[in-house]
């Protein structure tokens, strides 16, 4: 197994706490998310704690969207963690943290998701490495984020 990580960060002008309601609520992730456009058909599930630590989200869509789920599994102040589970196109259990920490412009999010490679995406991560494959969406969902928070 080869282990991967893809992170990303920006500097929002928006408290910290504006930034964290965007991401600690599974139902305001349509508004930054970068996957969100990817199938107008998306079937969401949301269920757990309203938001924070056990939300839960699932979703089942089209070839490109796939099926997974989320889950809050840490949340405080400065950092929200998420266990994110892939079932189509391919199976796989990744970590993903939010830090948000507060500077003079702003706040700076780093958008961190870690998780190991097995059998076929092992192979395939040789030839196009995860940061390639996802770090633009990262980029895309950021600005979407700024975007949001900004607002």
């Amino acid at each position: 197994m080869a282990e991967f990580e893809v992170v990303r960060q920006a500097v929002i002008s928006a408290e910290p706490s504006r930034i964290h309601a965007l991401i600690n609520n599974f139902h305001e992730w349509p508004k930054w998310s970068p996957w969100e456009d990817l199938d107008p058909q998306l079937q969401r599930t949301y269920s757990g704690a309203e938001s924070g630590v056990g939300a839960k989200y699932a979703w089942v869509g089209n070839r490109k969207a796939g099926s997974g789920s989320m889950e809050i599994v840490d949340s405080t102040e400065r950092e929200i963690g998420v266990r994110l589970e892939f079932i189509k196109p391919w199976k796989a259990t990744n970590q993903v943290t939010f830090a948000l920490n507060p500077v003079s412009s702003g706040t700076e999010v780093v958008w961190r998701m870690t998780g190991q490679h097995a059998g076929l995406m092992s192979l395939l991560s040789k030839v196009m490495p995860m940061d390639k494959m996802i770090g633009k969406d990262f980029d895309k969902g950021l600005t979407r984020l700024k975007a949001a928070a900004e607002a």
